[in-house]
């Protein structure tokens, strides 16, 4: 691909991830405007059983939390009511509701103790207590709440959102400890709607500008000069031998095996001998072509039982990459059982991966439940076994492998995320993203969908950026000491490297095809 392809492609995924996320976000905000409100208009949020054995329960952030000066224009505009119902589970209790600046509520509470709600998640409901008597002044003698209900039975509070710090406060309404209510918290917000218009309209436009800018990325590739017919590529056996008949060993067996896009089958010309794809991670994938439509939609249900023994592989692949890894310090080879089975283990997840996930959805053949190659598969995963490797090189291809590695974390986008939790005491992890990959595929299954055809240009795209991963994965895994290329081979099968050395020469020509002898015995002068 060209310079300004590639940038049109980086640029195009780039607006689509944002294009894509707000319109799913504004469908997503339309159906809870649209569902998810009372006959009255509001949301409600249950908080379940409000219970202290202090004299309140305040919610202060949870609530509402708005910065008086940066943020007042925020309240102005979103036109927000909160309202308020609890009922004590004592029915002769009488209880109380108030709503006031935090800062009163913290002077009317201080050297008193009480709970304060932090944390709503799931249901589950997080206090921090502070201590202090068990005695204050009845809040309805108070005279800072800007709005209060009290009394026994559901009581009701309705207030109209303002810009500053908040507090809603439950008590009895004579100030004594013990507080149990069920409680519940609703918004009645109008501004959903045109919000959900205006991030649908602003995705669909940022989507359209994507996808015209994907769609020229992958339309105009370079295939080299026009009338120049491709050559075979001719296969290298597992050990790194080039074959010179076109046929490599089982599980290699040549780039030809796959017939590119461009015609990388020859069609009337002499195999020329080539090494295989210039590194030693081959990998083809043969487009079927007759995709089912839809079929897509669901194969990654179907492809649940090749998941669940991936992930039992994948845990052995680490276990014999760390014995790999010591054995290579000690004797300078990889041992080659465990080099094949972890060779196994990334031909079946590329198999897998793409019949039904971020490989490229190119094949509705069922992938099979081997670690072997496959006859007739329409993918191909090799990598050349090495004789020898550095003892040195593996303590440090992890680093060295930095710049794919953040290449390919773009590509792929899956990682681990370590974040503080609320309350500063821990750490949450989670698993996830969205990669180019990914989001390439769904672009190549919904036109597939609706046109019932596979964009050549994408797929050749899809494969090429798989093929990078997977020899970063080969690198940094110690199965090769050779250095990924910063090169994305796009199409079924691999662009073939320089031979190695200096060209073997060829049996003369016969007599007839000999170039005739001069007609001058002067050369011409130079110019």
């Amino acid at each position: 691909m060209r310079s300004r392809h590639i940038a049109a492609l980086v640029i195009g995924c780039l607006i689509a991830m944002p294009g894509i996320g707000m319109l799913l976000g504004g469908a997503a905000l339309g159906g809870i405007y649209a569902l998810g409100r009372d006959d009255a208009g509001y949301f409600n949020s249950s908080l379940r059983t409000v219970q202290t054995s202090t004299v309140a329960a305040t919610i202060e952030d949870v609530l509402i939390d708005i910065d008086p000066l940066s943020q007042r224009w925020v309240a102005d505009q979103l036109d927000l009511d909160v309202r308020v119902r609890a009922t004590p589970t004592d029915p002769q209790q009488e209880v109380f509701l108030g709503i006031a600046p935090s800062a009163e509520v913290e002077g009317y509470l201080a050297g008193t103790a009480h709970d304060r709600l932090t944390r709503v998640e799931r249901g589950a409901q997080q206090y921090e207590r502070a201590d202090g008597d068990s005695e204050v002044a009845a809040p309805t003698e108070q005279d800072f709440w800007v709005e209060q209900d009290s009394g026994s039975g559901t009581r009701e509070l309705s207030w109209e959102l303002t810009s500053g710090r908040w507090a809603l406060v439950i008590m009895n309404a004579d100030g004594s400890p013990g507080v149990a209510v069920a409680a519940t918290l609703s918004a009645h917000a109008e501004f959903l709607l045109p919000l959900a218009w205006t991030l649908i309209g602003i995705g669909l436009v940022l989507t359209v500008i994507a996808a015209l800018l994907i769609v020229y990325a992958v339309r105009h590739r370079q295939t080299g000069p026009p009338g120049v017919a491709p050559a075979q590529v001719v296969g290298a056996d597992r050990t790194g031998a080039v074959s010179d008949t076109g046929v490599g060993a089982p599980g290699v067996a040549g780039a030809a095996a796959g017939g590119a896009a461009g015609g990388i089958a020859g069609a009337a010309a002499t195999p020329v001998a080539l090494t295989s794809p210039g590194t030693p991670v081959v990998m083809t994938a043969r487009l079927d072509p007759a995709l089912s439509r839809g079929l897509w939609l669901i194969k990654w249900f179907l492809a649940i039982p090749h998941y669940i023994l991936l992930g039992f592989l994948w845990a052995a692949f680490g276990v014999v990459t760390v014995i790999a890894w010591f054995a290579i310090l000690f004797t300078g080879s990889y041992p080659r059982p465990l080099f094949d089975f972890n060779v196994g283990v990334l031909r079946w997840t590329w198999r897998v991966s793409y019949y039904s996930g971020p490989g490229g959805l190119g094949t509705d053949r069922y992938p099979a439940f081997s670690l072997d190659e496959q006859p007739d598969d329409p993918t191909t995963f090799d990598v050349i076994y090495p004789e020898r490797l550095s003892r040195g090189l593996i303590f440090v291809k992890w680093l060295l492998a930095i710049p794919h590695l953040v290449i390919t974390a773009l590509l792929v986008g899956n990682g681990w995320r370590w974040s503080t939790d609320s309350d500063g005491r821990g750490w949450d992890t989670e698993w996830g993203g969205f990669g180019v990959l990914g989001l390439l595929v769904v672009i190549a299954g919904v036109i597939l969908l609706f046109s019932g055809e596979y964009p050549r240009g994408l797929f050749d795209l899809i494969i090429g950026l798989n093929r990078w991963v997977y020899r970063v994965g080969a690198y940094v895994a110690l199965m090769t000491d050779e250095y990924p290329p910063f090169r994305l081979d796009a199409g079924e099968t691999e662009r073939p490297g320089p031979p190695h050395g200096p060209p073997t020469p060829g049996p003369p020509p016969p007599a007839s095809e000999a170039a005739p002898p001069p007609t001058d015995a002067h050369p011409p002068p130079m110019r």
